[in-house]
């Protein structure tokens, strides 16, 4: 059975930093892109980030990138996500998300959500103004 599990949510501070993390059992993530996505009340599911851990390409949404960075830590199958520059609308749940890799991670299809067959419980994260 695979199981994502999300951490390292709450409030913080514009202008402040958050670490999230994604640990994965039940898959490997050789073999697997992870990505993060965030919902906000009253808004659709976003993409925010994505890594292939095979090769380590990344993609960002625009509004994350330069502050926002996607990590993996193979060896403990586990993914972060380090928000720089926090701001407000960064308010959401925040979800990591996996699906089997196609290669080096590009273009919009791993910035979909119906690209990806396994979802985490999500983490709030708040950012105060």
């Amino acid at each position: 059975e695979v199981q994502l599990v999300e951490s390292g949510g709450g409030l913080v501070q514009a202008g402040g930093s958050r670490r999230l993390s994604c640990a994965a059992s039940g898959l490997t993530f050789d073999d697997y892109a992870v990505g993060w996505f965030r919902q906000a009340p009253g808004k659709e599911r976003e993409g925010v980030a994505c890594i292939s851990s095979s090769d380590g390409s990344t993609i960002y949404a625009d509004s994350v990138k330069g502050r926002f960075i996607i990590s993996s830590a193979a060896a403990k199958n586990t993914m972060y996500l380090q928000m720089n520059s926090l701001k407000p609308e960064d308010t959401a749940v925040y979800y990591c998300a996996g699906t089997p890799s196609l290669g080096p991670v590009s273009g919009s299809y791993y910035s979909r959500e119906e690209s990806y067959g396994y979802w985490g419980q999500g983490t709030q994260v708040t950012v105060s103004s």
